[in-house]
């Protein structure tokens, strides 16, 4: 979120550039370099099937293309504060119809927290004046940068947020394309400039492989209503970027936006011991300790959330490193368990059990779990 807010000072040197041609250009950049990352690191991108492809391409429609649209024409009618208070509201419909997509409720810390959040951002930004057509645009923009986030949780689980990311990206850039083609001429192109050229670059190297592959594998890791509470840090990299760019140092209504947004992030990030387990990553719980047991039987390997969305809640328990789980619950996974085979890697396990992202299964399986895969198979 604070490479996003940094767009914001970027974007401005791009006000006389074709809209939809350096969107074009800067998305197919962006779609190029994450694949050649995935493939250096050895991700795969699998091809979307069914409703997958609704799902991808509607992040495209919403979070790349109508949201460009909307802060581009709506400050057209209304100052720009105005379309910034409307994005800085997105934690509040993230923190309510993101659980229901995750299956599970609404947490409450974060119901509490999201207008906290809002309310410093509003404080940062400030007010302006629109009219009925920039309210519109500025309702549009906020639909749009939720999109982004919630479109993306039924496909999180399969695709991962490298997946996720390249599809988004290259159908985003498709869509810009062919916009450019009927609405713009490609060769306005020769007349940018060099530092158009580089904040170009810098909107499709930062804030766009880096910053959406950071944002998926948070929403995957802590799930769409926390991950929403961070949207509230764009303003504050806004307002420190154009203080660092010439701006000025910022007011005392700025600094108040900053504590009250440090104060939300505060309250609503705080892990919540003893929620309510997600009914999407409900399984079968574990077969109780025998009499007289020292242990706690650990969960098969295959038992991690199933939902990436949906991560299980930590609970404290005394930790024993000398206690050993018993062997029948550790092999209940059968031919998916690590044990049973042994030359496996953990990113073999990782796509066997359904997740393509290796670290966020092993990141889900120490929270569950309480240690690492590799630490977990060799005991």
């Amino acid at each position: 979120m604070a490479l996003v807010g940094s767009s914001v000072t970027v974007s401005r040197s791009l006000v006389d550039a074709p809209l939809f041609a350096v969107q074009a250009v800067r998305y197919t950049a962006a779609a190029l370099l994450l694949l050649a990352l995935a493939r250096a690191a050895r991700v795969p991108v699998l091809c979307p099937r069914g409703l997958e492809w609704l799902w991808l391409a509607g992040i495209a429609a919403t979070g790349l293309v109508l949201f460009n649209v909307a802060v581009v024409r709506g400050v057209a009618h209304a100052e720009p504060a105005v379309i910034a208070v409307a994005v800085a509201s997105v934690p509040v419909l993230l923190g309510v119809i993101g659980p229901f997509l995750e299956g599970r409720r609404p947490s409450r810390r974060v119901l509490l927290a999201a207008p906290v959040v809002v309310a410093g951002a509003v404080l940062v930004e400030g007010t302006g004046r629109t009219d009925a057509a920039g309210v519109a645009w500025a309702a549009l923009a906020l639909g749009c940068e939720a999109g982004f986030t919630l479109l993306a949780v039924p496909v999180l689980r399969r695709h991962g947020a490298w997946g996720v990311s390249v599809h988004a990206v290259w159908m985003g850039a498709v869509m810009l394309t062919g916009l450019t083609l009927v609405f713009e001429r490609p060769a306005d192109l020769a007349s940018l400039g060099t530092g158009q050229w580089a904040a170009a670059a810098y909107l499709a190297v930062m804030v766009t492989a880096v910053a959406f592959l950071l944002w998926y594998r948070t929403v995957a890791a802590v799930g769409a209503g926390r991950a929403g509470l961070l949207t509230g840090v764009a303003p504050l990299a806004a307002a420190g970027a154009g203080a660092l760019t010439g701006g000025g140092v910022p007011g005392p209504a700025v600094w108040l936006g900053l504590a009250v947004v440090v104060v939300g992030l505060a309250a609503g990030l705080r892990p919540e011991h003893g929620a309510a387990t997600p009914r999407a990553a409900s399984g079968p719980a574990p077969a109780p300790a025998p009499r007289g047991a020292t242990y706690a039987p650990a969960p098969a390997i295959a038992d991690p959330a199933p939902h990436p969305a949906t991560p299980h809640p930590i609970r404290h328990r005394p930790h024993r490193p000398a206690a050993r789980p018993p062997r029948t619950a550790a092999t209940a996974g059968g031919p998916r368990d690590d044990r049973a085979r042994p030359g496996l890697p953990v990113a073999g396990i990782a796509r066997r059990v359904g997740y393509e992202d290796p670290a966020h299964f092993s990141h889900l399986f120490s929270r569950r779990v309480g240690t690492a895969p590799v630490r977990f198979r060799a005991q």
